[in-house]
Order: C-alpha cells, then structure tokens, then sequence
C-alpha cells in the first residue's frame, strides 16, 4: 500500500500570486477585531481539545483542472493567528471550490479520523485529509450548524459540512470508490467561519459556547443533500434553518442559504 503522506511528485513552491489566497496578518500583528451579528443561541455545550493546528506544507501537482492542490496540510508549532480568510500563511489553490468566509477553516476530530484509520489500514495523521484544526472530544461531524466554538483567543461558527471531491480521493492514493464511501459515512467534519480573529495553537480547549436553537446537524444537512439512508427531508430541515436565519437568530452562510432556498422551492 502507498503511504499517502508523502506522495511521490516533484514539489511546486508554495506562492501567493496567481490564483492562490494566503490568509495575512496586518503588520505582523494578529489583530483581534471582532464581525459582530446576532446570534439566537443557547448556552454552552462541552468542551473538547484542539489536537494540532495544519497550515499548507506545499503545493502537489494534481491532474484537476486547476493543476495544483494545497491538500497537503502539516501541523505547525506555537500560535497561530487565524482571520477571516482562514490560518496565517495557509493557502487554497482551487478559489471556485475552496475557502472564502464560510470555508475560512476546516475542522476534523480525532474520532473520525480513527474510523477511518481502521478503514484504510495506515493512520490518519493531523492534516491528511486537508484539515487545518484535529480535535479530540467534540462530535465535529454532528455540531449543529451555526454552532459557536472558542478556540484560544479566536470565536469560530460551524457553517458547513465538507462535500468530497476527487483531489481528496488522489491524496489518499485514490481508495476504492473513496468519494462515495466519505458520502456514505456522513463524516464529513466541518467548515468554519471566523467571527472573531485570534490566536489559536495545538493544546487550546475548544469551547462551544453557543448552539442555535434549530438543532440541525451537519450530518443532518448533509445526510439529507445526499438522500443518505435514514435522512429526513430537506424541505422540512431547510424550513427550519431559515426560519431562525429570518427571524435575526443564527445567519446562514451564503452557500447554505441558497441551498436551504432551493430546497423549500
């Protein structure tokens, strides 16, 4: 079997211009300003362990139609400061389909990825699946959207959960039929918006502090976009997100916004 984390492909120097998005820090200062909103939530609700912090280690060559992939995620050492682009001198190679407000960070949990260790017979190291925060102790897959986490001196909301593509299936060596076994599974982990810029690093607590009331998971939304076995009915779940988006509570991100639209017709 192919050990992944190290594929066999010349490396292509990380670089910012071109197509590419590097989350900055102003003047080398992490600053700590806030995006404010109203949030209809409801107290705090666990809290877990941030396992590792992942930034880009180089970009891979990769046969999408954009040429190269920054999957290839490493965990960094010390603090890290994370705006509303996503981590200090991370980077997204693919703009049409990654990153953005909503897709600012991506979250995985230890748990998950141990599922799928047992899966793919190799351990799933911090950062192999593209991740850019490991945790340990939240159910990342089921936080409930719009849910809220402090993590070191940032405040990050759950948006979204992660739709599998065939770059994650090549970063893996292309398993057997991988898009659609990570569909199936419905272990999706989750996007994060920043909504308020810090500094987080690998050892933080990860606090929910607030969890909307409308009670739709990610692997609620994602289960019923995917007509996965068992999933209630879009209608009826989008229903319920907008009506606590209209009503002030907790704002949608622009993607599921849209998606929750078309689903109620």
């Amino acid at each position: 079997m192919v050990e992944p984390v190290e594929p066999v492909v010349p490396v292509v120097p990380v670089v910012v211009a071109g197509p590419w998005t590097v989350a900055r820090r102003a003047g080398g200062l992490c600053d700590h300003v806030a995006m404010h909103g109203t949030h209809g939530t409801h107290g705090t609700h666990g809290t877990g362990e941030l396992l590792a912090v992942c930034r880009v280690h180089r970009l891979l060559p990769d046969t999408g139609s954009v040429g190269v992939t920054a999957i290839d995620k490493r965990p960094v050492d010390g603090p890290v400061c994370v705006r509303p682009l996503g981590l200090y001198a991370d980077v997204q190679a693919d703009r049409e389909n990654h990153g953005g407000h909503d897709q600012a960070v991506y979250a995985y949990s230890q748990e998950d990825a141990d599922h799928w260790a047992a899966e793919l017979g190799y351990e799933v190291v911090p950062g192999l699946f593209g991740e850019n925060l490991r945790t340990r102790g939240l159910e990342v897959s089921r936080a409930v959207i719009g849910q809220r986490w402090r993590v070191g001196s940032a405040l990050l909301e759950v948006s979204q959960p992660r739709t599998p593509c065939q770059t994650f299936a090549r970063r893996l060596g292309s398993p057997p039929r991988w898009v659609r076994r990570f569909t199936v599974a419905n272990r999706t982990g989750a996007y994060l918006r920043v909504v308020e810029p810090g500094e987080l690093r690998a050892g933080d607590a990860v606090e929910v502090v607030s969890t909307p009331r409308h009670g739709v998971t990610l692997a609620d939304w994602f289960g019923a976009s995917f007509r996965l076995e068992g999933s209630r009915p879009a209608a009826e779940l989008a229903a319920t997100l907008l009506a606590e988006h209209d009503a002030g509570g907790s704002l949608l991100g622009e993607e599921i916004h849209a998606l929750a639209l078309r689903a109620v017709g």
